[in-house]
């Protein structure tokens, strides 16, 4: 594949077109946000279909590299995410969804409202350590 002339990055970057650049595996990362927080939910994937779902019914789809399967999130868990807006990065490599949390607002499989739930922080010694 050939690299992209000037004119061609520049209206991928630029432009009005949304062209979404899928990996070579087909998938794109989408970062999902609760719009009335800003809180970072999850991060996930989507391939094609995901995202052509997702415009389609204003509901995230993402899908499974674990399933190999296209999901829906709330099927299972009652949490579903409507959908206010998706927004592209620079190089349309990535995604970026604000939604409304449906159910108890807890997007993560393991019942806490946010994927991101544990971070590193410099310990007593100086060095990295996990902070719950």
């Amino acid at each position: 594949m050939s690299a992209a002339t000037p004119a061609e990055a520049r209206e991928v970057e630029e432009g009005l077109v949304f062209a979404p650049r899928f990996d070579a595996q087909g998938l794109i990362v989408c970062i999902t946000v609760e719009a009335a927080t800003k809180d970072i939910l999850m991060v996930a994937y989507m391939n094609e279909l995901a995202l052509e779902k997702t415009i389609e019914t204003g509901v995230a789809h993402y899908w499974s590299r674990s399933r190999q399967s296209l999901w829906r999130k709330g099927d299972t868990s009652g949490q579903v995410q409507k959908v206010l807006s998706i927004e592209v990065d620079c190089d349309q490599d990535a995604l970026l969804l604000r939604v409304e949390a449906g159910g108890d607002g807890k997007a993560c499989h393991t019942g806490r409202k946010s994927c991101f739930y544990r971070r590193l922080v410099e310990g007593e010694t100086g060095r990295l350590v996990f902070e719950p």
